[in-house]
């Protein structure tokens, strides 16, 4: 892929991402000063004992009997919403109201209770009652004209530790603050369904992966449903117009929070490996076990009507936010080392994973440091940065699939040209070795006899015939010498090498076939093995018995190779799980022609027999009908020399 296109598609996807966005908040932004709303940002409050869900008070001044406290003003900048005990959970506020047009309405982004009551000229005109544990409220709701210049009154009791409005409170045109109301978490309802949407596609296209590409697909899958689960049940869109499914919201919110953590940790091992001692290994197995425990809390707290729930906040809320901690500094280190020393796929990813790291670390550190009120705002900007390094990686490891592919493609066809004259030239080798004797005989008789008759004749014209005659004879044996020597498989070139290095030229060569045959290629040999041979012979051997354990294995397979030195002998190992041979195939092994492939020819394995025995080796086979084979190849040391 070129760079233009690559920097096309770079801006595409964040195009993509970003336009909802800034049109959101852009549009958002407009309509609110355009809008000739009144913004008030002080109030009387007293506090008061906390009130029952059906508490009947129906009118402000029974409402009022119930609270207790002096009335004080209170500014939005320094409100203290914290409450300080059970006998101090619920307020009482007393809101001037402006002149008020026909269609004016009242209008708060942000209010933290789980009880509301509101009274306007002393009437109850709104309720909420949240008997599950969220406390984050949107409230948007007309006013009547003869409330102009008046006082409102708002009622609210917390199950938490924070009571009270904490965003001004907007009055003006009740249209105009509606379309604010509903688009305020449009964005973040639109991204979580689009998360879940291709989730679910992901889930249902795993079936067609193997198992080793269905593993890493899974835990990515799981990770991006989690996300969407999350923007759409942290934000208060759903609670306010379902209500009444508040905690089955609660619940989602929690469980896909600890489907997250362990699904990003799989991901990651998945992708760079278990990491320095293993740590992403361990912090994996650890991270589903604690997972599964508060899970187990989660299902008890449910049970007993949030009997246990201050334990269960303990286990969810502080000590989980302590682990994501650590988490996500293992994950940024881990991201500051892979983009030193990986590739571009790896400093791709690394970057998106490290910016939300990164800004999951900020706001849970604010969280803890700072104020335990702040409701984190800026993580879907770190998840929309990671989805997209997801996406950019993903168009990139498309066309690097592509372009291997193609590559390997003409790799191969070369490779099986010269396989099949390697072949063609053991198969006349074979045939010349047959007939050389026989034909080199009758050539030798005839030139013996030749060179009597010449020596007895006197005829000069004769003996000049008989000595052309010889010439021929000579340069026919010439000829049949030149081709035994062409057409014989010599090992040319001998020298000492290292079969760790071999091997890996092979297993670049081998791999991409493995892996589009949906099998995995493992390859385990020490550095200092050494034998005597040419290299090039050296590989053909092993990519004849390698690529015959590919094809014998299909999707799924898994072809192992390991070697040691005993003895002065270096043996090597090569093991799968494919299809097998029986008694009689495997004693027949070697021989031209043999095979039990549709478009073979049996030569291959043929050349590899003589190649083993020109180095000084021998190849064994230990095979079962449907359980798999194993080749065993013993080569003379070279370091024992």
């Amino acid at each position: 892929m070129k760079p233009i296109l690559k920097r096309v598609l770079i801006a595409l996807v964040l195009v993509t991402f970003l336009i909802p966005l800034i049109s959101i908040v852009a549009v958002a932004g407009k309509e609110m000063k355009k809008q000739p709303f009144t913004i008030i940002t002080s109030w009387d409050q007293k506090w008061g004992r906390g009130f029952a869900s059906s508490d009947p008070s129906n009118t402000i001044k029974a409402a009022d009997a119930n609270t207790e406290g002096e009335w004080r003003q209170v500014h939005l900048a320094d409100n203290n919403l914290s409450v300080h005990s059970r006998d101090d959970s619920s307020i009482m506020m007393n809101i001037k109201l402006p002149a008020l047009g026909k269609h004016d309405g009242l209008y708060i982004d942000k209010f933290y209770a789980n009880r509301i009551r509101i009274y306007e000229s002393g009437h109850l005109i709104y309720t909420t009652d949240y008997d599950f544990v969220y406390d984050v409220n949107r409230i948007l709701l007309p006013l009547s004209p003869q409330s102009s210049d008046k006082f409102i009154q708002i009622r609210a009791e917390s199950d938490s530790e924070r009571v009270g409005a904490a965003s001004k409170i907007i009055v003006g045109d009740y249209q105009k603050l509606e379309e604010s109301y509903v688009r305020e978490n449009l964005f973040d309802l639109f991204l979580g369904c689009a998360f879940i949407f291709v989730s679910l596609i992901m889930m249902v296209t795993a079936i067609f992966l193997s198992r080793q590409q269905r593993k890493n697909w899974l835990s990515l899958s799981i990770m991006i449903l989690s996300i969407g689960i999350l923007m759409i049940c942290y934000e208060p869109f759903l609670y306010t117009f379902y209500g009444q499914y508040g905690m089955l919201f609660v619940s989602s919110f929690d469980v896909a929070l600890l489907l997250f953590l362990p699904s990003l940790i799989s991901f990651f091992e998945n992708m760079f490996g278990p990491g320095y001692y293993s740590i992403f290994s361990k912090l994996r197995k650890f991270q589903m076990a604690y997972s599964l425990f508060v899970m187990i809390c989660l299902a008890i707290d449910l049970a007993t009507d949030l009997r246990f729930h201050s334990i269960y906040f303990f286990f969810s809320v502080q000590v989980l936010g302590l682990i994501m901690v650590v988490h996500f500094l293992a994950i940024v280190i881990s991201t500051i080392i892979y983009a030193v020393k990986g590739s571009k796929e790896a400093l791709i990813l690394s970057v998106g994973i490290g910016i939300f790291a990164v800004v999951g670390i900020g706001e849970l550190l604010w969280f803890y440091l700072i104020t335990e009120f702040y409701d984190f705002k800026f993580w879907r900007f770190g998840v929309v940065a990671f989805v997209c390094s997801l996406i950019i990686l993903l168009g990139r490891k498309m066309a690097h699939t592509h372009n291997k592919t193609v590559q390997y493609s003409k790799e191969l066809e070369i490779y099986s040209q010269k396989l099949q004259l390697s072949e063609k030239t053991e198969v006349i080798s074979q045939l010349a070795a047959s007939v050389a004797h026989e034909v080199r005989n009758p050539l030798q008789v005839s030139r013996g006899f030749l060179q009597l008759l010449q020596e007895r004749s006197d005829n000069i014209r004769e003996q000049g015939y008989m000595n052309l005659a010889i010439e021929e004879l000579d340069r026919a044996s010439v000829i049949i010498t030149n081709y035994l020597s062409f057409a014989k498989p010599q090992l040319d070139t001998v020298e000492i090498l290292n079969l760790s290095e071999q091997l890996k030229h092979v297993e670049g060569m081998l791999f991409p076939l493995a892996d589009l045959q949906g099998g995995r290629l493992e390859i385990q040999v020490g550095p200092e093995l050494y034998v005597t041979g040419n290299a090039g012979k050296l590989m053909q051997i092993f990519v004849n018995l390698i690529k015959n354990s590919i094809e014998a294995t299909g999707e799924d397979g898994l072809i192992k190779l390991w070697a040691y030195e005993k003895k002065g002998t270096v043996f090597i190992h090569l093991e799968d799980n494919g299809e097998g041979m029986d008694e009689m195939m495997l004693a027949r092994i070697g021989e031209p022609y043999l095979t039990n492939k549709s478009k073979g020819t049996g030569l291959g394995m043929m050349v590899t027999f003589q190649l083993i025995d020109h180095m000084g080796g021998e190849l064994h086979f230990n095979s079962k009908k449907g359980l798999g084979t194993e080749a065993i190849i013993k080569l003379p040391s070279a370091s024992a020399k």
